[in-house]
């Protein structure tokens, strides 16, 4: 290095001039050149990438804006980056080139996806190389732009790490770019994938949903999605097959109560149902999300008809009152607890059913529990109500 000056890094060459890029360009190859120079080579009569020699099916030149950024960074402060910066990036540039290739196949970009997740996982802080670079949109367009109608393996396969690789990198980056989903056609593929998906899609998916219920900035993506009858359809379906994706659907579901629109359109689509299957599924599980499937009864037992539907559940009342004294779900005995005493204060269907499902005998084994002082005075308060 002589001076001032820098050696530019091999990234941030022009294959064709080998000089720094000055407005860098990417051809549907997934290379990158600069302007000035693959203009010349098209205009000379060549109809190849001069680095691949692959016929260009689409001559287009897309701006990388990405690149363009590293090196006005590198251009200001490069001379203060630690040295192995350019061997964490030079690879990362290569894979997105793969992944946004368009004569890339499912089984390639697959490939490409499984190193980005093993980087992830192996140095965390290359999540934050990867937003910079513009892999989070990326991935998110690639996922959710078409859904293969015939699900092959090298298909699901790709999505399957697609949506891995964005649920790492979504903590690195602004969780706004999943309004994207808003979109007529990214949001049908969505509901595509978790209609029609495998397993690890729709747990991913799920994750997805809570993703978007925690932010003010997917506050309306969260809103769309609670009003859409399709898929709190194919989420309560899900919590009640007592399948490994149930407790996923759990939290997905418990995510999208923390909006009162969401919830009121649960309850019409036969949330306390689904609820009830799954605390009475979960009993002979060591590990369950029974408190919490609880926790959202008592949620939208405000709302009348879901009232009338825990009532009218052949098993409802039967449910809350196994979760009143579980020795290995103690969490959720106060919920229910408080659960009994919304339906069984107006109803004296809700209170006989009460007294048939054991409840005096959960409430005796409460109180003699080690249960909080509060737990213990709403268990007496029960009592004297039955």
């Amino acid at each position: 290095m002589k001076g001032g000056e820098m050696t530019i890094p091999h990234l941030f060459r022009c294959p064709i001039s080998l000089d720094l890029f000055t407005d860098p360009v990417t051809l549907c190859t997934g290379q990158t050149y600069d302007r000035s120079s693959i203009e010349k080579w098209l205009a000379a009569g060549n109809l190849t990438c001069p680095v691949t020699m692959q016929k260009l099916h689409d001559p287009s030149l897309v701006p990388n804006h990405n690149l363009r950024h590293l090196i006005q960074q590198w251009r200001q402060v490069g001379h203060r980056l630690d040295p192995d910066y350019f061997k964490t990036i030079d690879p990362l540039v290569s894979l997105k080139h793969s992944l946004a290739s368009p004569s890339a196949t499912f089984r390639e970009k697959f490939q490409a996806l499984q190193k980005i997740r093993v980087l992830i996982d192996e140095t965390p802080s290359t999540g934050s190389f990867l937003i910079e670079m513009g892999f989070l949109p990326l991935l998110l367009q690639l996922v959710f732009e078409t859904v293969e109608p015939g699900f092959s393996q090298d298909y699901v396969n790709f999505v399957e790490q697609g949506l891995a690789c964005i649920l790492r990198l979504l903590p690195f980056g602004e969780l706004g770019c999943l309004n994207m989903l808003k979109e007529g056609s990214k949001f049908e593929s969505f509901l595509l994938l978790f209609e029609r998906g495998s397993v690890t899609m729709k747990q991913s998916l799920c994750h997805i949903v809570e993703l978007i219920s925690s932010s003010s900035a997917t506050r309306e993506l969260c809103a769309m999605i609670g009003e859409n009858q399709r898929f709190l359809n194919m989420i309560i379906c899900v919590v009640k097959q007592n399948s490994e994706i149930s407790e996923a659907g759990i939290q997905a579901i418990s995510a999208l109560c923390c909006l009162e629109s969401n919830r009121e359109e649960l309850v019409q689509q036969g949330l306390i149902d689904g609820l009830v299957t799954y605390i009475l599924n979960s009993e002979r599980k060591e590990r369950s999300m029974a408190a919490m499937a609880m926790a959202r009864i008592e949620q939208v037992l405000g709302n009348g008809r879901a009232k009338e539907a825990l009532i009218k559940n052949p098993n409802g009342v039967k449910a809350v009152v196994k979760m009143v004294f579980r020795v290995s779900e103690q969490e959720g005995s106060e919920s229910a607890l408080n659960s009994l005493m919304k339906v069984c204060e107006e109803s004296l269907e809700a209170r006989e059913k009460a007294v048939v499902g054991g409840v005096l005998t959960q409430l005796l084994l409460l109180l003699q529990s080690q249960c909080s002082g509060r737990t213990k005075t709403k268990a007496t308060t029960l009592l004297k109500l039955l």
